[in-house]
This record gives structure tokens, sequence and C-alpha cells, in this order.
């Protein structure tokens, strides 16, 4: 039996394993077989995590997390996890394959997907002209127009990079002016291949076998027009990934997994959840990251809990405790 199981393999997973591992808790680390990395592998140039000031790809930045995991004696297992027994002391972790995985603890970290539109077109053509990644399909559109849908620093991030291969992005947002950050609205205002289309939201993707264009529907006086596009990238947001915990973890009214103030402790003793899952607000590569220390930190002192009877459980009441834990596994 393990001493804990993560289960996510984003910056949040990664982070609690580098830190479990140097505590000696021999992580086993349970990476999608398809999606390892999480959302920075979808990412191109990532600026605003610090220690790379020129820079770094998403996908580098998330393979350097596991070589720093692995090297400290994370086991990373690539299954996918189909259902959760998170009853009694010990914990079940049920894969794919049919595997079952026992520990003492859980680290729920398996953080968020893209948030799709909803229409029936979208659905039918994905993968055929709809996708929700740029750098993953952006070379199949070079010399094409295309559009991006969204208004925050992720459509902007898309629809800048894309402007690699296409001949003409369109960023069609719903409302008259951007969510996204200043700097990202700035890099996209002044690139040449960009064309805004404000107050206006997808009716219906249109196309047979592939995309052919957007229906789109005016927001301010309800007409509707084509917009001719050959390529869809939707960039909406994300909603975190808590299918297996629905009916066996609390959840916020947001969809995260609700945890006890500043802590990583859920609803469920022995169970602990970080990064984009918990958190709606954020949502960055370093949060996440600092979330993941905080659950191992949390799972450490939960283990210790557990083998002298004399020390009590940690929740955000006594969040002031984990500062000795923390200079311990410093």
């Amino acid at each position: 039996m393990r001493q804990v199981i993560i289960i996510g393999s984003g910056p949040a997973g990664f982070t609690a394993a580098i830190y479990a591992a140097r505590a000696n808790l021999s992580p086993l680390l349970v990476a999608s077989s398809v999606e390892t990395g999480g959302e920075l592998m979808n990412t191109t140039e990532v600026e605003n995590f610090p220690g790379f000031p020129e820079g770094v790809m998403g996908p580098e930045l998330m393979a350097k997390m596991q070589e720093q995991a692995e090297k400290f004696g994370t086991e990373v297992l690539y299954q996918d996890v189909t259902e959760l027994d998170l009853d009694g002391d010990v914990k079940r972790v049920i894969l794919g394959n049919g595997d079952v995985h026992e520990a003492e603890s859980i680290i729920f970290a398996t953080g968020s997907a893209p948030r799709k539109m909803g229409i029936e077109g979208e659905q039918r053509l994905s993968g055929h002209g709809v996708s929700y990644c740029a750098t993953c399909d952006g070379f199949f559109f070079r010399q094409q127009e295309i559009a991006v849908i969204g208004g925050g620093d992720s459509a902007m991030e898309e629809a800048t990079f894309l402007t690699k291969f296409a001949s003409k992005v369109y960023i069609v947002h719903r409302r008259d002016e951007l969510r996204a950050s200043k700097i990202m609205q700035d890099r996209a205002f002044a690139n040449e291949k960009i064309e805004f289309v404000w107050n206006s939201e997808v009716a219906d993707v249109l196309g047979g076998d592939a995309v052919t264009g957007l229906l789109l529907r005016d927001t301010v006086d309800g007409s509707t027009r084509e917009l001719p596009v050959t390529g869809v990238f939707v960039a909406i947001g994300n909603d975190p990934r808590t299918h297996l915990v629905h009916d066996k973890l609390r959840l916020t009214e947001h969809g995260t997994v609700w945890v006890d103030g500043r802590s990583s402790h859920t609803s469920v003793p022995g169970v602990f959840a970080a990064g984009d899952v918990v958190d709606h607000i954020y949502r960055q590569a370093v949060t996440a990251a600092g979330s993941g220390t905080t659950a191992a930190l949390d799972v450490e002192h939960y283990l210790a809990a557990r083998g002298d009877a004399g020390l009590p459980e940690v929740h955000a009441s006594e969040i002031d405790g984990l500062a000795d834990v923390a200079e311990d596994a410093a």
C-alpha cells in the first residue's frame, strides 16, 4: 500500500510529487494515458513562470517538472483513473486496465478541461476544423482564414500564435471589450493579421465533412450572418475535471472541489486537492504549483498524525502550524 497517490500531471500534481518524494513518501503519480502534463502542454511560450526570464515553452516546463519529480523518487504511471473509492482509511484508485492501487492518502490534482460552446455543429465537426488547441492543430491551417472564439488571455494567445500559420484570424467575442490582460490585448490589436468581430456569438458551426464557416448572432440586435472560415479554435475558458469525485467530495458553487480555507483538506479525511480543480479565480501555473506544495505538506502532516494519536489533524483554522512543517520539508 502506498502512502500517497497523486492523480493528475499538471503543475500542481508534479509539484506535489516533488515535495512528497523529498519527504520520503515514495509517491505514485497517475498521469493520463493521453493528456500528460496538463493544460501547459497546449501552451506556447510561458513568460510569467518565475525563473525563466526569457520565457519557456509549456511542454518544456512540464518535462522539467516531471524530470525533477522522478529524480527524487516519484513513480509515474501512464493510465487513466476510472473510479475512486474514498471511504475508510484505505483509499482505492481503480485504473482503466483493471489495476487497483491502495493508499493512505490521495492528492486530487486533475486540473481543468477546455469549455465547449455546446453547439451541434461544434460537436459534429470537432477534429474536422473545430479545435481547442492552437499549438496542436495550427499547422494544419496554413494560409487559411480561421476564427478564435473568446475574449480572455487564452483567446488572445491562441489568436496571436495562429497568425504564424493562417492568412487571417478573426477573434469573435460576445461583448465590445475584452477580458484579457492589457499586454495580451495590445499584442492582438497590433497584429495586422487579426480582425475583431465584436458583439457576436456563435449560433452554429457550418459545414458537412469540414468547417466552412460560422453562423454568428449579433448580441445587440439579434441579427445573424455567416463568417466564412475553415477553422474554429474555441478558447472560452475551462471547467474543473471533477467527474471522478461527484457525490464523493464536496464541491463549491463554481463546480470546483471544496477545500478547507487555505489548506488542501477536502471534505473527506485523507483526500487532498490542489491546482485548477480547486481554483476558479487565478488558474495560473505558478498558483497551481503553490497549491501542490500545500497539498504535499498537508499529506505529510496527515500521515504523521496517523502514526501518532496525540497529534491532531490540521485544518485551515490551524494553518499557522504548517509553517513548522514547511521549514522541516525545505
